[in-house]
């Protein structure tokens, strides 16, 4: 069965954060895909300290909800993850936990499908969407888009469930990214995965 495990960076249980999820959960089941949602933002998350034990470990050296994530994200076919906008930016405990999530996995993260989540009052969902996008485009994971970009609007809690153009346009990523990843899963087994070639990394030096 395909997958999906889904991070909500909002530390408000029941919030609008959860409203825009529900909304692609109820999809996600509709269409056979088993989802997970796991809750990051009400956690007490320390960020990355490029201590380098990761490397030699195959885990963080704080072992929290971070190295309890790992095996979930490595089996999982897609990624969601969700977060409420402070400052033009997501929720801070949230990036930690991604932060040290992505840098501390060495497992091959190519063609699992990743796709951000926004909720804002009103600005810095653009800035937030992109920041939280970039997890993905690092790590050779196909974006899931939708019909917009993916955000829905609210403040105070019930305020999303009037924002029907973010809800629907929660309800077309789910069914986006199903296609997706159920189209990944079938090119794998008929062509495997992309050729990777042996990294070059480039520093220059004076």
């Amino acid at each position: 069965m395909t997958k999906v495990l889904i991070m909500n960076g909002s530390p408000r249980v029941g919030g609008n954060t959860s409203r825009a999820l529900k909304e692609m959960i109820d999809i996600f089941s509709s269409e056979g895909v088993d989802t997970e949602v796991i809750p990051i933002g009400n956690k007490d998350i320390r960020g990355c300290i490029a201590c380098g034990y990761c490397h030699k470990e195959g885990k963080c050296v704080f072992d929290d909800i971070v190295n309890e994530l790992a095996p979930k994200f490595e089996k999982a076919d897609g990624l969601v993850v969700a977060s409420p906008v402070y400052y033009a930016s997501a929720n801070a405990t949230l990036i930690a936990c991604l932060d040290r999530l992505f840098y501390s996995t060495d497992f091959d993260k190519t063609m699992k499908v990743g796709a951000s989540v926004v909720v804002a009052r009103r600005g810095g969902a653009s800035a937030t969407f992109d920041e939280l996008n970039k997890y993905f485009t690092i790590s050779g994971m196909p974006v899931a888009s939708s019909q917009y970009w993916n955000g829905v609007h609210g403040r105070e809690k019930g305020e999303a469930d009037q924002d029907l153009e973010g809800l629907q346009t929660m309800r077309t990523l789910a069914r986006n990214m199903t296609f997706l990843m159920k189209s990944i899963a079938l090119g794998k087994e008929k062509y495997g995965l992309p050729k990777k070639e042996e990294w070059q990394p480039t520093h220059f030096i004076r």
